[in-house]
């Protein structure tokens, strides 16, 4: 067995041998083999050029396909030999090293279009001999009375010896001559082809200008017309043809036969009816794929007046586990068998089933009366993934969140409703799954102003889009402001001041809430040093101090604590100027590895809050481990203090929490105070530190300056 080759020049070469020695044998050429093979290495260097390229090239490709006619490969065969060594040989030494799915695919694509660049070639040399014929019958036709004989032996020659099947008829259309490659074409004797008339050829796949151009032309109102037409034969096949059909004039200009010219297309035909096939379909389960899936859709939301479409969008709840579990064969298997149970639930006219990819499927169904035939075209999706699928002896739970979409035609793109049930898809496998979701356009615009948001996050940043504001810790006791709550702010281009609700989910699920939390902990510690910097200890309670939110993705970066003292360090500030609040929820089951970095912050002075306690439903001897040193209660347990006296029950729940807190040596922050009710029930109940509405709303750094210097005079 040899050795591969080397380089890709190597590789090359070997592909060009290869082809060359299939395609010599049926080329009419006066080359030697080795000469043909160089003629068929520029060809072969383009084709390795377009299956590495970016963008798909089918002009390129389908010149390819014209130079094999150039180089005189004419026998069909040669073309089929040609694709046969793309097919195998292409990818296999042109392709770049790595996963082979998109090479294939590319290479299937170039295929059809060399057929094309082929076919087309090969017609248009074809049209000019057929002219070149055609001339000649008329150079014929008209010398009979000069040169009898002569034109006669001409006329036979090129009659008789064409590769091409020809055959003349008077203008009844009763056929006169055929000559022997018509009679091999359609299979029939002399005798039976003569008998028969030209009106008696109508086949069901005529193009409907078919017999308005011939009756155009025995009228003599044109000279020539060209078209494709298919013809029955005799033992029931169909005869696909390139028919040029041309008027036979007399030397007095008046029309007198006319003269048939047919190539053979069926082959050729077969061929690109199997590409196209290919090439719009899936491999794997044979349903439509993508591309025709579009095609379908495109037409039925183009339908005009009156018509409407439905469509379900599918995707199977967790088969990345199956196939991580089992094998991507055993998916495989599964993804086939689901295909087959969706076919069988979209069998009436105007439905279709595709995959998109992966574990998507969609099925479409459109006409006027879509609203009731697309839920029940869900329900019968939903209802054929009940029964498991027996997979190597194990049966297997398929289940699929699906999205619908439903509307009349005309109103949106293609791309907007595959949009918006992918979104609605979605919605249903957020909701657990196993279910189906109809669209919703105000569900969808959230989606869509989320992604916009998620992607516009990375560059706001980097623009400085984000701002800081304050809400200010108040002492329950003598009133004086101890400190504040760091809460960011977005100032969006398009939809103004944005509240972390918003866009804290979206940073912490792309990561970007670490360089987002690290910004927010640098301008916070700035600020903290500008107020003592203002008034240092003019307030009654000593320096200001500034709380800022932890996300659990902070919490579990390792760059943690070496960022908190390294921002701590370069704005001069102690790190008890600091607090770090931290959600109840984030450290519920926490392990020692993720506690450590709290513990290393809190031995260095920083203060820890356990942000939101109450809403965790955590166990309470939990607290004895957690580095924390403040608790700070959800707004939840201050609703039912708002009037004056509270409800007792509510009471009850504080007193006994802050009794605890107190006893394990913590400090009770209150959130959500909005009356004064709520603050003298707290105040009473011992709670230390309280803020809310009722003592200022968030805002801008001076505001809460002011308010610690009115707390410090008094």
């Amino acid at each position: 067995m040899s050795a591969e080759p080397d380089g890709p020049e190597d590789r090359l070469r070997r592909f060009t041998t290869i082809w060359s020695r299939a395609v010599y044998p049926v080329t009419s050429t006066s080359l030697t083999r080795a000469e043909f093979e160089e003629q068929l290495l520029p060809l072969a260097h383009r084709l390795s050029e377009l299956l590495r390229a970016r963008g798909f090239d089918a002009d390129g490709a389908k010149s390819v396909g014209a130079a094999l006619v150039g180089a005189h490969c004419t026998d069909p065969e040669a073309l089929t030999r040609t694709l046969d060594c793309v097919d195998a040989y292409l990818v296999l030494y042109c392709a770049e090293d790595g996963p082979q799915d998109e090479p294939r695919l590319r290479s299937s694509r170039l295929q059809h279009a060399m057929a094309a660049g082929y076919a087309q070639a090969l017609r248009e040399r074809t049209l000019t001999e057929q002219e070149s014929i055609a001339q000649a019958a008329l150079r014929a036709q008209g010398v009979v009375a000069q040169a009898l004989h002569a034109s006669e032996a001409r006329f036979r020659a090129v009659f008789e010896g064409a590769a091409i099947g020809i055959g003349i008829a008077d203008l009844d259309g009763n056929v006169l001559q055929v000559n022997g490659a018509l009679l091999r074409m359609f299979g029939q004797s002399d005798q039976a082809l003569r008998g028969r008339r030209v009106q008696d050829w109508v086949h069901p796949e005529d193009a409907p200008q078919t017999w308005k151009l011939y009756d155009e032309l025995v009228r003599g109102e044109r000279e020539h017309y060209h078209l494709e037409k298919a013809f029955n034969r005799p033992d029931g096949t169909v005869l696909w043809t390139n028919l040029t059909v041309s008027l036979l004039r007399d030397a007095d200009g008046e029309p007198q036969y006319q003269l048939a010219l047919m190539e053979d297309t069926t082959e050729r035909r077969l061929l690109n009816l199997r590409l196209r096939y290919e090439a719009t379909h899936d491999a794997l389960t044979g349903l439509p794929n993508r591309s025709l899936f579009f095609e379908r859709l495109e037409k039925a939301l183009n339908a005009g007046e009156g018509q409407r479409f439905g469509l379900c969008y599918l995707d199977l709840d967790g088969f990345k586990t199956i196939n991580d579990s089992l094998g991507h064969a055993a998916g495989d298997r599964l993804l086939v068998e689901v295909a087959d149970r969706l076919q069988s639930c979209a069998t009436a006219p105007g439905e279709m089933v595709a995959r998109l990819g992966g574990d998507e499927f969609v099925a479409l169904t459109t006409g006027p009366g879509t609203e009731r035939e697309v839920d029940e075209l869900a329900e019968r999706i939903m209802g054929a993934l009940v029964t498991p699928v027996s997979i190597d002896g194990r049966d297997l739970l398929v289940r699929g969140s699906l999205g619908i979409v439903e509307g009349p035609a005309g109103e949106r793109t293609a791309a907007e409703v595959l949009r918006s049930a992918d979104i609605t898809m979605y919605r249903a496998k957020s909701a657990g799954g196993n279910r189906s979701e109809l669209a919703d356009p105000e569900a969808d615009a959230r989606a869509i102003t989320r992604h916009g948001l998620t992607t516009a996050l990375p560059t706001a940043l980097e623009r400085g889009e984000f701002f800081i504001e304050y809400q200010p810790l108040v002492h329950l006791g003598d009133g004086s402001v101890r400190g504040a709550e760091a809460l960011v702010r977005w100032l969006h281009p398009q939809h103004g001041v944005l509240g972390p609700d918003r866009f804290i989910p979206l940073a912490e699920h792309t990561g970007l809430i670490v360089p987002l939390g690290r910004w927010v902990l640098e301008e916070s510690i700035r600020q903290a040093r500008a107020w003592r910097e203002r008034h240092g200890e003019e307030t009654t309670a000593g320096p200001l101090r500034i709380n800022v939110n932890l996300s659990p993705c902070q919490l579990s970066h390792p760059g943690l604590v070496q960022d908190t003292v390294e921002i701590l360090e370069r704005a001069g500030v102690a790190p008890d100027a600091l607090c770090l609040e931290v959600t109840e929820s984030a450290l519920i089951g926490a392990d020692d590895d993720l506690l450590k970095p709290l513990r290393r912050l809190a031995e260095m002075g920083v203060d820890i809050a356990l942000d939101d306690f109450g809403t965790g439903y955590s166990n309470l001897a939990n607290l004895r481990r957690l580095p924390v040193r403040i608790l700070k209660l959800d707004r939840s347990f201050t609703q039912g203090m708002q009037q004056f006296p509270a409800d007792p029950v509510d009471l009850k729940i504080v007193e006994g929490i802050v009794s605890l807190a107190h006893s394990l040596d913590l400090a009770v922050t209150v959130e959500g105070v909005e009356t004064g009710a709520q603050a003298e029930q707290l105040r009473i109940l011992g709670c230390d530190t309280a803020q809310g509405w009722y003592y200022a709303r968030p805002g801008p750094p001076d505001r809460l300056h002011d308010l610690a210097l009115v707390d410090a005079t008094g």
